[in-house]
């Protein structure tokens, strides 16, 4: 595809950086506005993004370490290769570290928590919409082979270790794809109305949904545990904890956007 969206010799700039950054400015930006029309401080909201992409990266890293645990124990030096500098690491990793960064930060700064994470869950989807068309351009993250008219092939070189001239499932646009349409149905029940804790469970449950179905085509260098792969199992703890909270909150209050006291209530 296009690993280097600009090349100057030695010197290039990756293009999976730039969308991932694109993603987080337009998923930041969904989520000030956000906030401001629930009547959440900009600063603390904005803090708390940045906060929170620390920390994501940081779990991201650490979860493809564990996962990868035996190639870096029996290669240590591959820890510090520019390849590994460059991987994105495993999203659900850095989704577990964001997410108890958050809940630290929301005790310390005395912000709702719920309203809070419904306010972050848009944003976030629509983030990784971008993110993973990051993915497809840097060729990480691909998909089995397929037979399919719309398989995709990798030529490119720079790209990531994904097999060259294979017809391959495309799952970083399946996944692109699903994330839109998330952020379009989050965005859409914000708007209208909504008990706290709802969209952020919501997010939960329809992405773990559609992470744990495309799991199914893409090709995995880690073993599966029983019938699924680690973050399937992963995805599938995620969607039960979404619907807890979705549960949870059926017998709240339905707060309107802009009404600041209902969500110190």
């Amino acid at each position: 595809m296009l690993p280097k969206l600009i090349s100057i010799g030695s010197f290039y700039i990756p293009t999976y950086g730039v969308l991932v950054a694109l993603g987080f400015l337009a998923g930041l930006g969904i989520t000030l506005r956000l906030g401001r029309r629930s009547g959440l401080p900009p600063d603390k909201i904005t803090n708390l993004a940045v906060y929170c992409a620390m920390a994501g990266i940081v779990g991201a890293k650490l979860f493809m370490f564990l996962f990868d645990l035996g190639d870096y124990v029996r290669d240590p030096g591959q820890i510090f290769t520019v390849e590994t500098l460059q991987a994105a690491g495993v999203f659900h990793g850095g989704f577990i570290a964001a997410f108890l960064v958050a809940v630290l930060y929301l005790r310390r700064q005395h912000l709702p928590a719920f309203p809070t994470m419904d306010v972050f869950a848009p944003g976030v989807a629509l983030g990784q919409a971008i993110g993973r068309l990051g993915c497809f351009a840097a060729g990480c993250c691909w998909g089995k082979e397929c037979d399919l008219p719309w398989g995709v092939r990798f030529r490119s070189d720079a790209a990531a270790p994904v097999p060259l001239d294979k017809t391959l499932h495309p799952v970083q646009l399946y996944e692109s794809a699903a994330d839109l349409i998330i952020f379009g149905i989050l965005y859409r029940q914000f708007h209208r109305g909504h008990r706290p804790g709802s969209i952020i469970g919501l997010y939960l449950v329809l992405y773990s949904t559609a992470r744990f179905i495309i799991e199914f085509f893409r090709e995995h260098e880690q073993s599966l545990v029983g019938p699924f792969s680690i973050t399937q199992w992963i995805a599938l703890a995620l969607l039960v904890l979404g619907a807890g909270i979705l549960l949870r909150g059926r017998r709240a209050v339905v707060m309107q956007p802009g009404n600041a006291q209902s969500l110190r209530a």
